[in-house]
C-alpha cells in the first residue's frame, strides 16, 4: 500500500441544534474542532415527521388544484 495518500482522520466535536455534543472521527477541520449544524435529524420535518409546507409561488398551487378539483383529488 502507497504511504501518505490517506486523509488524516482525527477528533472533532459536533453540536446539534439543541445545543447536545457529541465527538466523532472525521476528516473535517482540525483536531479538536467544533462543528455546529444548522439542520439535523432532531430540527429537519424529513426525519421528524414534521407536517411539510408548500410554498405558493404566485398562486400556481391554488390554480392547479382549481383547474383539477373535479377529478376528486
Amino acid at each position: 500500500m502507497r504511504a501518505d495518500i490517506h486523509p488524516d482522520y482525527h477528533f472533532i466535536t459536533v453540536k446539534m441544534t439543541d445545543g447536545s455534543t457529541y465527538q466523532v472521527r472525521s476528516t473535517w477541520g482540525k483536531d479538536g474542532d467544533q462543528m455546529s449544524l444548522e439542520i439535523d435529524p432532531l430540527a429537519h420535518p424529513a426525519w421528524n415527521g414534521g407536517a411539510s409546507r408548500l410554498m405558493d409561488t404566485g398562486g400556481r398551487v391554488s390554480k392547479f388544484k382549481n383547474k383539477y378539483a373535479g377529478l376528486g383529488f
